[in-house]
C-alpha cells in the first residue's frame, strides 16, 4: 500500500510539473501583480452607472466595476488562488490613458471610447457597452436639437472624444457654441443644472448616469440625433499579451454563460445608488451583437 501511494504522489508530482511547464512564465502586468501580492485598478467617480462613488463607503461601484472585480477573480485563478490585495487608484479623463501607460494603473475598466488614436497608446479589452452621443437637457429648455445649439453655452467632459467631437461639430457647421469643458461627468452636469451651459453633450449611457443623481431626474431629457458611436472597454499596457488574455478571457465567459445580462440589468434596468432612480436603459441590438461576437476594435 505504501508503494502505491509513493508512486501515486510521484506521478502526480509529475503531471503538475509537466503542466507547469508548458505554462508560459509570467510577464509583464501578471508577474507585476504576482511579485507584489496587489492589483490596482483605476476608478472614475462620477461616471454613472459605470464606476462611481455612490456611498459613503467611498469605495467604486458600477456596471465596469463589477466587470473588473470579475477580472480580479480570475487573475487570482490564474496565479493559483493567492488572495489578492486590490488598490484603487483615482482616473480622470485626461489621466487615466498615462497612468496606465506608466503602470500606475493595472487595469482601467471605467467608460473609455476605443478610438485608432487611443489604440496606439495603450491595448483593449472586448467591449461591454455601445454608446451615442448625445445631449442632456432641461425639459423646458426648448432644447430639441443639435441645431438648437447655435450661439450657445454647450458643456461636455475635457479629454473625451465627445469634447472633441462637439468642437468639430459646431466649426464645420458654423455653429458658434461655446463649448465648455468640464474637468469630469458631475462638474458638467452640476454647470448644466446652475444654467451655466444649455445643453450637455456625452454619450448617453452617461447621460443618465447624471441624470439620475439629480434632485429630480424627470425634470431632465435626453434628446438629439445619435452623433458619435464608441465602444467601452478596459485597458490594460500595450504589448502585455499574457495580460490581455485573461481580461479577454474573462469577459467571454461572462458573454457565453449568459451571467453579463444579470450585471447589466443590476445597473441599467433597476434602481441604482444614490438616489434609487431605474436608467430604464435595455442592452441594445450592438451590445447584443459585441456579446454574441466579441470586439475590441473601433466603431467605424
Amino acid at each position: 500500500m505504501k508503494k502505491l501511494t509513493l508512486i501515486s504522489c510521484t506521478l502526480g508530482l509529475l503531471i503538475s510539473q509537466a503542466a507547469s511547464a508548458t505554462e508560459a512564465p509570467l510577464q509583464g502586468a501578471l508577474k507585476k501583480i504576482a511579485d507584489s501580492g496587489s492589483i490596482t485598478l483605476g476608478y472614475r467617480d462620477a461616471s454613472v452607472p459605470f464606476s462611481y462613488v455612490g456611498d459613503n463607503t467611498g469605495k467604486p461601484m458600477g456596471y465596469s466595476v463589477d466587470l473588473a472585480n470579475k477580472i480580479v477573480e480570475n487573475v487570482q485563478k490564474k496565479l493559483g488562488d493567492k488572495p489578492l490585495k486590490i488598490k484603487y487608484n483615482l482616473v480622470t479623463s485626461q489621466t487615466r490613458i498615462p497612468l496606465v501607460q506608466n503602470g500606475t494603473v493595472d487595469l482601467e475598466c471605467g467608460s473609455t471610447g476605443v478610438t485608432a488614436e487611443r489604440q496606439k497608446q495603450v491595448a483593449f479589452s472586448y467591449g461591454f457597452i455601445y454608446v451615442k452621443g448625445q445631449l442632456l437637457t432641461a425639459k423646458d429648455s426648448g432644447i430639441k436639437g443639435f441645431d438648437d445649439l447655435r450661439e450657445k453655452n454647450v458643456v461636455t467632459t475635457a479629454g473625451t472624444t465627445n469634447e472633441r467631437f462637439i468642437k468639430s461639430y459646431s466649426a464645420d457647421h458654423k455653429m458658434g457654441m461655446n463649448v465648455i469643458s468640464a474637468k469630469d461627468h458631475g462638474e458638467a452636469f452640476k454647470m448644466l443644472e446652475t444654467g451655466r451651459a444649455v445643453a450637455f453633450y456625452m454619450d448617453d449611457a452617461l447621460l443618465y448616469g447624471e441624470r439620475a443623481k439629480a434632485r429630480d431626474p424627470h425634470n431632465w431629457v435626453v434628446v438629439g440625433d445619435e452623433q458619435s458611436r464608441e465602444i467601452y472597454s478596459c485597458m490594460v499596457r500595450k504589448d502585455d499579451p499574457q495580460f490581455l488574455a485573461v481580461v479577454n478571457q474573462t469577459l467571454a465567459d461572462l458573454y457565453r454563460s449568459g451571467e453579463i445580462t444579470g450585471i447589466y440589468q443590476r445597473w441599467f434596468e433597476q434602481p441604482i445608488p444614490p438616489n434609487g432612480l431605474n436608467l430604464e436603459f435595455p442592452m441594445t441590438a450592438e451590445l447584443k451583437q459585441i456579446i454574441a461576437k466579441p470586439v475590441s476594435d473601433p466603431v467605424e
